[in-house]
């Protein structure tokens, strides 16, 4: 996928890697050389997901996203249950606490990257 985007040179557009699960350094690949944001969504909250918690940690804090994948990807403790747009709180708490910022600074920052992204602000 990476190399397909590099071909079609998707950092002219940039966009989002959504619903991330690879390693930290696919994660610093996409943001440097593709322009995109790292989005992160319940399996950040799975107890035994290392990867998704090491990118949680290192992606820089202007390129991060938050998401529920709602109906799938339901965070803990609702795994293997469908999933809810409210649920994104669950993933926002996780990446804070492992960040080791406020949950209210995670989502500061994270709108203030998705009207970045999406050009929401006048």
């Amino acid at each position: 996928c990476i190399d397909i985007l590099k071909e079609e040179h998707a950092e002219d557009i940039g966009g989002i890697m959504h619903s991330f699960s690879a390693s930290p350094e696919i994660a610093d690949d996409v943001i440097n050389k593709l322009n995109f944001y790292v989005s992160l969504g319940g399996p950040v909250t799975f107890k035994n997901a290392k990867q998704p918690k090491e990118v949680a940690k290192l992606v820089p804090f202007d390129r991060l996203l938050v998401e529920t994948d709602a109906p799938f990807l339901s965070p803990h403790p609702y795994r293997g249950k469908r999933n809810e747009p409210a649920r994104v709180t669950l993933v926002a708490e996780e990446i804070a606490e492992l960040r080791g910022v406020s949950y209210e600074e995670v989502c500061k920052q994270t709108t203030e990257n998705a009207e970045r992204l999406f050009n929401l602000k006048a």
